[in-house]
């Protein structure tokens, strides 16, 4: 998914010679992260967090959604974020725009996975000594 959106949004950036639509692919990207880890929740009952971390983390069914759906709602946000940076607070400075893609997003993943380690830590159990 991601690829098809990188040739769509990049082919269309420099086809077009418009740089906005580099700058909407990172909201495209995480809007369908969003999307995708909401809706196979509500709809198919599938928490795709806890397909990827069950091995690694044992945790009670209502925190495997809470934790679904806080990562759902970091990609929304993520993605609007972006597009006002974008096009908003950086409008008229592609630099900055693209130091924010690189450096601010991936700080904002870093403290997001933080806090959600420190949520986490309340759940998990130290196996006892022999």
């Amino acid at each position: 998914a991601s690829g098809v959106i990188i040739v769509v949004f990049g082919g269309a950036t420099l086809l077009l010679d418009d740089p906005a639509f580099i700058k909407w692919k990172p909201t495209v990207l995480y809007w369908l992260f969003a999307s995708v880890l909401s809706l196979t929740e509500l709809f198919w009952n599938r928490n795709l967090i806890r397909s990827m971390m069950k091995e690694q983390v044992v945790l009670p069914d209502g925190i495997w959604r809470v934790l679904n759906y806080a990562w759902a709602l970091f990609f929304a946000l993520l993605g609007v974020l972006n597009l006002y940076v974008a096009f908003v607070w950086a409008k008229n400075d592609e630099n900055l725009w693209v130091n924010f893609k690189l450096f601010g997003t991936m700080g904002l993943m870093l403290v997001f996975v933080v806090l959600q380690s420190l949520f986490l830590s309340r759940y998990v159990n130290e196996k006892e000594s022999d």
